[in-house]
């Protein structure tokens, strides 16, 4: 059973932190996201790498004395009870594994609309934004959330707004995040806005991150098969976006499905209204289209990561996707062609 790295109560009065933090675990709760955060804060306590809790104070909250397991097995214990909100600065609620049980019980729900009736603003990361929306404290608010569970939040919560396009978002009083990378930026948002600049920047590089990354910065490029739903043509989508740097024939992806060529361009024209080898071209050229906008790459390297083997050949095919060139685009990011459009409707 993992120990958790909250600081002992014998140590907790003699403290004044810059910055107070009561993490609610869910039951299944993804173990990287909550290591990522909390190590942020743990690099930000003290100096060097002593980890001392003395600029900021963590404590993992629960109902109850019993162990809290994570997605992947592992447990951890928590360090306190559920303190006052007048306490803390932040309470976390990290969340999980959505369909294994409710994340967390009825006491632990009273617990953060008490927290939401306070003046303590209150965190979701990963799933978190979802316990946030069943306690009823996102009520018109926005949620961020990773791309990975966009279509599960808009079948929970119609009547909420939802994004999926960067790593964190702020909105009054509640803090969402989509969790991994986004539970990083947010960590160092917060270290930041409380210990300054210098120490968000030692926390992310003790950690091998690159520094502190905004809220608004996008996720990673989401997969398109998640939106298909027949699965042969989502099974032949997800090939195609595991080979876009060394694209694979059509016949190999039917090959691979069990199907002919023919039967595979039928399913493609039926659910998407598209071939295969144009579908992979879109993809390939969507793919071009991030790296272009979230990337200081040369159009050179990104003309070979999206598999195009010289780079004339690639600004061509850009060209007559998007209406410009990608030298063009780089310069003005915000300008995009009807043919844009018109291929992100394919996926909709």
């Amino acid at each position: 059973m993992l120990q958790s790295c909250g600081p002992r109560k014998a140590s907790i009065g003699a403290m004044h932190p810059s910055l107070r933090v009561g993490i609610v675990l869910a039951e299944h709760f993804t173990l990287s996201a909550f290591a990522v955060f909390v190590d942020h804060l743990r690099l930000a306590a003290d100096e060097g790498d002593r980890s001392r809790p003395m600029r900021v104070q963590w404590s993992i909250m629960s109902a109850r004395h019993e162990p809290i397991s994570a997605s992947c097995g592992v447990a951890l214990q928590p360090t306190s009870a559920l303190l006052s909100p007048a306490a803390l600065d932040y309470v976390v609620v990290v969340g999980g594994i959505l369909h294994a049980g409710p994340q967390v019980d009825e006491f632990t729900l009273r617990y953060l609309r008490e927290a939401g009736a306070s003046r303590t603003p209150i965190i979701g990361i990963c799933t978190g934004s979802f316990v946030l929306c069943r306690a009823g404290l996102m009520k018109g608010r926005r949620s961020c959330v990773s791309w990975y569970h966009y279509q599960d939040f808009r079948e929970a919560f119609p009547d909420h707004e939802v994004l999926a396009d960067r790593l964190f978002l702020a909105d009054g009083p509640r803090i969402t995040c989509a969790g991994g990378a986004g539970a990083a930026a947010l960590a160092s948002h917060l270290i930041e806005r409380h210990l300054g600049r210098a120490t968000a920047y030692k926390a992310s590089q003790v950690l091998l991150f690159d520094g502190p990354r905004q809220g608004t910065d996008a996720q990673p490029h989401p997969p398109m098969s998640e939106s298909v739903s027949e699965p042969r043509v989502r099974r032949a989508l997800l090939l195609m976006e595991q080979n876009l740097t060394r694209p694979i024939a059509v016949a190999a992806i039917a090959e691979e499905l069990g199907v002919s060529v023919r039967q595979l361009e039928r399913l493609c024209r039926e659910h998407l209204g598209l071939g295969p080898a144009s579908l992979y071209r879109q993809l390939r050229m969507r793919y071009a289209n991030w790296l272009i906008e979230n990337t200081d790459r040369s159009v050179t390297e990104i003309a070979i990561e999206a598999g195009f083997a010289d780079c004339a050949h690639f600004s061509r095919q850009f060209k007559d996707v998007y209406g410009f060139s990608p030298s063009h685009h780089r310069v003005q990011p915000h300008q995009t062609g009807s043919a844009d459009v018109a291929h992100a409707r394919v996926f909709e």
